[in-house]
């Protein structure tokens, strides 16, 4: 059965894709090995260790107070509670890493956010 010239170029795309396969994957190997390398060097070089935690001793804690209120989860879709527990995650770990960083409460917690929390991210609990 003849081939149209556009599914014979597709072929031979598809044909250089996989015998190319093997090179791409050693040069992303070659790069991550070469970051890693780079890393080390750093950290070699830097006697005081992790940057971050250096940074973290220069944090100011601020005065704003930011509460999130939980308490109309009972009216939303679970689709839309998935949806507020990784914005709240997001807002913790930023948080976290702000050098002005602000007090986080979590109020009316309970129901199905609390439920969706213990189940997808058990690390929660732990949370200053």
């Amino acid at each position: 059965e003849p081939m149209s010239k556009r599914q014979r170029k597709k072929l031979l795309k598809q044909k250089q894709w996989e015998e190319q396969k093997d090179l791409r994957r050693q040069k992303r190997k070659e790069k991550r090995q070469k970051r890693k390398l780079e890393r080390q060097s750093k950290s070699d070089s830097t006697n005081e260790g992790n940057e971050r935690k250096c940074l973290r001793r220069e944090v100011v804690p601020s005065t704003l107070r930011l509460i999130v209120d939980c308490s109309f989860d009972d009216l939303m879709v679970l689709k839309d509670v998935k949806k507020l527990h990784k914005q709240i995650q997001r807002c913790y770990a930023e948080n976290r890493k702000a050098f002005h960083p602000v007090q986080f409460y979590l109020t009316s917690h309970g129901g199905q956010l609390k439920s969706n929390m213990n189940e997808n991210d058990k690390g929660w609990v732990n949370w200053k």
